[in-house]
């Protein structure tokens, strides 16, 4: 039987992200709920010290994310997570020889922070309706906890038992009214597994630079598309201080629509595939979601005809 496990070898994880709009300006005190499925199929990557070649695989993903739009030292900053869950089947050949078979479990969870360095003031709504737009400077940290589900007497698992960390940074720049150009840069960094297969064995993974660029146009205030490209490079592993000749050096590209459903909810489609694949991962995902943005309303002040006490009476 062959021993898989997808998180997806870095399908859904890592550089291979397509995120537009990921540094948009929003009110402070917004509550972000959401759920989602993805589908991907296609080639896997795989580590060169393992005894398997050719895997072929197809993923099912829901996940739900929660996330929360603040004020940090006046700068717009928003924090969210999701948790995914998978439905996966694969074909490979092990040690020569043709297997095939399924898994289903969690993921691992994966976290961002970002704040909005520059054109991004932290504003309530009442202020925040009143804005114009403006050029916008970001920085985020993505993280991936070891929450998936892995065991180290199998080949490959769902989960990779260890941390990953992106620092980026990103420039955002409308044009009009209606235009935005999008432009990332950042670097994935990992901790070692000192649980790789098999059991006892210690698995590194060198750096793994990621550049995004995404050209979006409004069709309402509340509606629009995007075309979207990726480049990652690195990411050489090194397994019981062996390194591997596995460098990455792939581009995708894809599109984006978001459609909105009443005040407060959203449909986002998006889909994606290997456009330049020199080295790593080739496949093709779809994915579909829902979400909703609950805005906190400010208190309205207090109004009177009278006069107002002084502060040191009116306690």
């Amino acid at each position: 039987m062959i021993l898989l496990g997808l998180l997806l070898l870095g399908w859904q994880a890592q550089s291979q992200d397509l995120d537009p709009r990921a540094y948009v300006r929003m009110p402070v005190n917004t509550t972000l709920l959401g759920i989602g499925i993805g589908y991907s199929e296609g080639g896997v990557l795989t580590d060169p010290s393992l005894p398997i070649q050719n895997l072929e695989a197809t993923l099912l993903m829901p996940s739900i994310l929660g996330g929360y739009v603040f004020d940090a030292f006046g700068k717009t900053s928003q924090f969210s997570a999701a948790l995914p869950f998978a439905w996966a089947e694969a074909t490979a050949l092990i040690n020569g020889s043709p297997a095939e078979t399924s898994r289903t479990g969690f993921g691992d969870v994966r976290m961002r922070y970002s704040m909005l360095l520059m054109g991004g003031d932290a504003a309530k709504l009442p202020e925040f309706a009143k804005a114009e737009r403006k050029t916008i400077l970001g920085a985020s940290l993505s993280m991936i906890a070891p929450t998936g589900q892995y065991d180290n007497q199998k080949l490959i698992n769902l989960g990779t038992y260890r941390w990953a960390f992106k620092p980026e940074i990103a420039l955002s720049q409308p044009a009009g009214k209606r235009w935005l150009f999008d432009i990332y840069a950042g670097v994935w960094l990992f901790t070692t597994n000192n649980h790789f297969y098999p059991e006892s064995a210690t698995r590194d993974q060198r750096p793994l630079g990621s550049f995004q660029g995404h050209i979006s146009y409004n069709f309402t205030p509340r509606m629009w598309a995007a075309l979207n490209t990726t480049y990652y490079t690195g990411g050489n592993t090194v397994v019981n201080g062996h390194e591997n000749n596995d460098r990455q050096e792939n581009s995708r590209i894809g599109a984006t629509f978001v459609f909105p459903i009443g005040k407060t909810q959203q449909i986002k489609t998006a889909v994606s595939r290997g456009a330049i694949i020199r080295s790593g991962a080739n496949f093709t995902s779809v994915s579909i979601g829902w979400q909703m943005l609950l805005v906190k309303m400010p208190k309205p002040k207090p109004t009177t005809n009278e006069f107002h006490f002084p502060n040191h009476l009116a306690n």
